[in-house]
Formats: structure tokens, C-alpha cells, sequence
């Protein structure tokens, strides 16, 4: 498994490889559940369940892959890009397969929701990973072109699963699909590390150690016993030395270390074993809390959880929402799910481009696009038209490109060496946000029989989020300010150039 080493390998060569073999690997896993507002009518009548139950399903699948973002991104780091790419190709094609015999919505949750939403996650975390080892001065618009294979999977796959369906019913429509998952094996090969995971260290550290030649000669081990002996010449002392050598021959040895292995292993040998397996892991969840410590970071956790429960349901349901309403009869040639995918796109990649300008602060743009999107969302119960659902779907797609700014933002935040563990964090508080969203809005219909009252929540949440980010990092400066404004101007200088990690130095660094 050969790494690729130097800086040459940034910001270009082999760098768009990635690029490519990154963006397919997310429009083929990412490209169902992005457009799984298309199979949610499909399931709807033919499990005749309620819809927050079936929500559940398009949820869980968009869910799980963020909240496995942690132990995804723990695969990464020991196993690299190249095998975890591999494997979810497996996960996603056979999860999708298997829902196409699925008896029930709760067999439906576990193969399409759990173990595609697993493989993604997988897929997720690589891709990511990977680009981001590859670019540097240009890793936000390298995110935004990886990140938009997901928004293009999702515009493609809505079109191409309602003419599936059409022509081989849903059974029909999951195996072809499945079996296009398939490709995310050969979109593996290009990922070379740039240096190798940690399991491939182990593995070689260990193969140095049994390659090492065993002597063919055992020498036996000597005990030497000094004595001093006196002897008597005349009136004079003499002392003579004389070294008794006590041999011990190797098969006592051996009888010796048979007789301690046999013995009954004590329960502290047993408590230092586990506690020798276990510290890799106490070691992780203590920079993880570090982590959760950094101001900064948490306020970002806290929005993205707050975004990922308000913006993605209408993704889920605004097929639901025009069809319920009267606005259109059965699915528009081009679904309002692919309007969303293709300015989700857009918006990646014009996102990407604004975060990797100089004067462009890249915490403040991802404020902006929050608010931008709990604005169109408040603006959809209002909508009386499949017109105005169009253009306010465009905008909520636009502003939910943000997504190609996760892992720039949190890479000036905590840096390059800690962006798998800190996005993997991340990822987990959109999961939760995600996963709950859509049975919220369902439940709401179902009590209701309106959408109104469930997208004032969901625009509700995410404005929210916006305003939060807003306030939090205008404010957080000035604490620090201020905290400051006591010392004396030598005093100030000495602390600028002591702790270049402050708070409002990490803000400001966001740019």
C-alpha cells in the first residue's frame, strides 16, 4: 500500500484524482437517500403505516450515517480512505438490495436505514478525510466539487427512481440501484494515503519483530559467586579471589518459566490487560472532551444540530407537501427533490469558492446560510402555489450547500492533524439532528393533517441556529477583549505571543 509523501502532492497531480474518485463515491452512495422523498409515497401505500412511522425510514438512513461519523472516522484513521471506501461499497449495495424483499416499515428501518446509512457514513468520512490530506490552499473548493456528487447523485437518482419504479416497480427499482452501489469499489483504487494508517504501522512494527533472526545457539546463564579467601604467608595477609561458576543449563530454564506460566493469573495481571486494551480508547474520549471544551467548536456542534433538525425534513417532504395541498398531480417530471439536489449543488460549490477568498469569513457565511434557510422554510406554509414551492425548494437547496463548509471550517479550528476526530464529533450532533427531525414533522401531520405547524418548527429551528452562531461569535471576541483590558500593553504583548490559541484568535482565523 504505497503513500504518497512530500508537499508536492498539494493542491494538485494526483490531488484531482481524489477529487474525482471522491465525488463519484458520494453520487453513488449519497444519490438514494438524497432522493428518498421520491420513494417515500411508494412506501406510504404499500405498507399503509402512518407517516411519521415511515419517516423513519428516510431519516434513520441520513441519521446513522452522521451519528457513526466518530467510529468512521476511527476506521479512517487506522485503516485509510482506500479499504473503508471498499467495504461501504459492500454495506450500501446490500442494504439497498435487501430492502427490496423488505415485509415491514421496521425491516425497511434496519436494511435501508441502519446498514446503507452505516455505509455512507463510511463513505463520508473517507472522502472527506482524504481530500482534505490532499488540498490546502484550495481545500474549500476541492470540498465543494467532492461535496456536490452527493447533491448531483440525489438530482439524478430522484428522476431515475421514478422511471425505475415505473417500469420495474420499487422491488425492481432498490436492485438496480443496488447493484450501481456496486461502483463504489472501483471508486476506492485511486485513494492513496498520503502516509500510512496506523493498523498498517502495527502491522509492520510487527513483521520487523518476527523477521528477526533467533539465534541458533542458546548460551546457558552463569552465576558468578565472588569469595575472598584468606590465606596466611608469614606475618603477612594475603587475599585471594576465587570465582566459583555455577552453571544453569537452558532446560531448567525452560522448566523454571513453564512452572511460573502455568500458575493462576492473578487478578491484577488480568486488570493491567484490560487497561493496557482500553487506554487507546480512554485516550480518545478524553481529546474528544477536550474537544467539546473549545468554545468555538461547541457553538458549531450546537447549530449544526439545530440546522440538521429543521432543514432536512422538508427534503423528506415536500413531494407529501405538494401533493397533499392539490398543487400538482402525482410526481412533476422534475421533482421538487431534484430542484433541491441540483442548488444544493450550486450552492456547494459557490460556497466552497467564497470560503477559500481571503476576506471572506468563513464562520460568518455559514451563519448567513442558516439564516437564509429557516427564512425560505418559514416562508413555505404561506406558499399556495407549486410555483412558489419551486423557487422556495431552490432557495432552501442554495442555502443548504453550507455542507462543504463542515470540514473547512473545522479544520481552522482545531487543524488539519485533529479534523478526523473533531469532524467525526460534528457529524454525530447533525445525525441526532437529522434522525429526529423528520418523525417530529410526521407526527405533526398526523395530529394536525397540516404541514403548516411542523415547517414553522423546522424554520423555527434553524433561524435559530443562524442567530445563534451570529450572536455567539460577534460576542466571544469581545469576552475576550475585554477579560484583557486590564493589562498593561507590554503585559497584552507578551500574552498575544503566548497563547496564539485563544478563542478569538481561533474566530478570527476563520477566514
Amino acid at each position: 500500500m504505497g503513500a504518497v509523501k512530500g508537499e508536492d502532492a498539494l493542491d494538485g497531480g494526483w490531488g484531482w484524482m481524489i477529487v474525482l474518485a471522491s465525488f463519484m463515491a458520494q453520487f453513488l452512495s449519497f444519490g438514494s437517500p438524497q432522493s428518498v422523498g421520491v420513494l417515500y409515497p411508494e412506501w406510504l401505500s404499500a405498507f399503509q403505516e402512518g407517516k411519521g412511522m415511515t419517516a423513519w425510514v428516510g431519516s434513520m438512513v441520513s441519521g446513522v450515517a452522521l451519528i457513526t461519523s466518530p467510529v468512521c472516522s476511527a476506521c479512517v484513521d487506522n485503516f485509510g480512505a482506500r479499504p473503508v471506501t471498499f467495504f461501504s461499497g459492500v454495506m450500501v449495495a446490500g442494504g439497498l438490495m435487501l430492502s427490496a424483499f423488505a415485509p415491514s416499515i421496521s425491516f425497511l428501518i434496519f436494511s435501508y436505514g441502519i446498514v446503507v446509512g452505516i455505509g455512507c457514513g463510511l463513505v463520508y468520512a473517507a472522502t472527506l478525510t482524504i481530500t482534505c490530506q490532499y488540498f490546502d490552499m484550495r481545500r474549500g473548493l476541492a470540498l465543494g466539487i467532492v461535496t456536490t456528487g452527493t447533491s448531483l447523485g440525489g438530482f439524478i437518482y430522484a428522476t431515475l427512481q421514478n422511471e425505475l419504479i415505473e417500469l420495474f416497480g420499487l422491488e425492481g427499482c432498490l436492485l438496480i440501484v443496488g447493484a450501481l452501489a456496486l461502483n463504489l469499489m472501483a471508486c476506492a483504487g485511486p485513494m492513496r494515503p498520503m502516509k500510512l494508517p496506523g493498523y498498517y504501522l502495527k502491522q509492520r512494527a510487527a513483521l520487523q519483530r518476527t523477521e528477526e533472526p533467533e539465534p541458533l545457539y542458546t548460551k546457558p546463564t552463569a552465576i558468578i559467586i565472588d569469595s575472598d579467601l584468606k590465606t596466611t604467608s608469614g606475618s603477612a595477609d594475603n587475599t585471594a579471589t576465587i570465582k566459583l561458576l555455577i552453571i544453569k543449563e537452558p532446560t531448567e530454564l525452560q522448566e523454571s518459566e513453564g512452572e511460573r506460566k502455568s500458575g493462576i493469573l492473578t487478578c491484577s495481571v488480568v486488570a493491567r490487560a484490560i487497561k493496557k486494551r482500553m487506554r487507546p480508547y480512554g485516550q480518545y474520549l478524553c481529546e474528544s472532551v477536550e474537544l467539546l471544551q473549545d468554545r468555538v467548536f461547541m457553538a458549531f456542534c450546537i447549530a449544526i444540530f439545530l440546522f440538521s433538525l429543521g432543514a432536512f425534513p422538508p427534503v423528506l417532504f415536500m413531494e407529501d407537501v405538494a401533493q397533499s395541498e392539490g398543487l400538482i398531480d402525482g410526481i412533476a417530471l422534475i421533482p421538487l427533490v431534484s430542484i433541491v439536489a441540483m442548488t444544493t449543488g450550486i450552492g456547494k460549490l459557490v460556497l466552497g469558492i467564497l470560503a477559500d477568498m481571503r476576506w471572506v469569513n468563513s464562520l460568518y457565511l455559514y451563519a448567513l446560510t442558516l439564516t437564509g434557510t429557516g427564512t425560505a422554510l418559514l416562508l413555505i406554509p404561506v406558499s399556495k402555489s407549486y410555483m412558489g414551492l419551486q423557487i422556495l425548494s431552490a432557495a432552501v437547496g442554495f442555502f443548504s450547500g453550507n455542507w462543504s463548509l463542515t470540514s473547512y471550517i473545522t479544520t481552522k479550528i482545531v487543524g488539519i492533524e485533529r479534523l478526523s476526530q473533531a469532524h467525526g464529533i460534528l457529524m454525530c450532533f447533525g445525525g441526532f439532528g437529522i434522525t429526529l427531525g423528520p418523525p417530529v414533522v410526521g407526527w405533526f401531520f398526523d395530529c394536525t393533517q397540516s404541514y403548516d405547524l411542523a415547517f414553522y418548527f423546522s424554520g423555527t429551528c434553524v433561524l435559530l441556529s443562524g442567530l445563534f452562531l451570529f450572536l455567539f461569535c460577534s460576542t466571544l471576541p469581545c469576552r475576550n477583549r475585554m477579560s484583557e483590558e486590564g493589562n498593561s500593553p507590554a503585559e497584552e504583548d507578551i500574552n498575544t505571543s503566548q497563547q496564539p490559541t485563544l478563542d478569538c484568535d481561533k474566530v478570527a482565523s476563520v477566514a
